[in-house]
């Protein structure tokens, strides 16, 4: 299991958002991506995603850009990878797999695994990564003598 590069993307998106959810102003995608190192066409592909799964919402206009459409604490990280990846049921094995002894040990592990980070991704919200992220930007602001 690896994340994918499109879920870090939206991922990054999603935290910088949070970041700023509480100062109200809409951000650009231009903001965004110089701020989090990502391509702005892509981006722009991403935020339509989250748009239209209900974790952004935009503002057209001058002043206008991206907000989160909820609070940062009730978005989980298995909403955004649902939204992003449109995982709704997780498949275990192939299909033209045929029924043995070893094929059901295999599913019902693999499905013990989905069910292990399924939990995971539920347990943290993007405000939980906007509170690790200043955390770790604050260790990095340490002086030595």
């Amino acid at each position: 299991m690896e994340l994918s590069c499109k879920s870090e993307y939206a991922l990054l998106a999603l935290i910088e958002l949070a970041v700023h959810h509480s100062k109200g102003e809409p951000l650009q995608i231009r903001q965004i991506a110089a701020q989090q190192g990502i391509p702005d066409r892509y981006l722009e592909q991403l935020l339509a995603t989250l748009r239209r799964g209900g974790l952004v919402r935009s503002q057209r206009g001058a002043k206008g850009g991206y907000h989160l459409a909820r609070e940062p604490w009730n978005i989980t990280l298995l909403d955004a990878l649902e939204c992003i990846e449109g995982i709704t049921e997780q498949g275990t094995t192939a299909q033209d797999t045929p029924p043995t002894v070893e094929s059901g040990v295999i599913k019902d592990i693999w499905s013990e695994a989905q069910e292990a980070a399924e939990g995971v991704l539920k347990k943290y919200t993007l405000q939980d990564l906007r509170e690790q992220r200043d955390a770790r930007s604050q260790l990095n602001i340490m002086y030595y003598i």
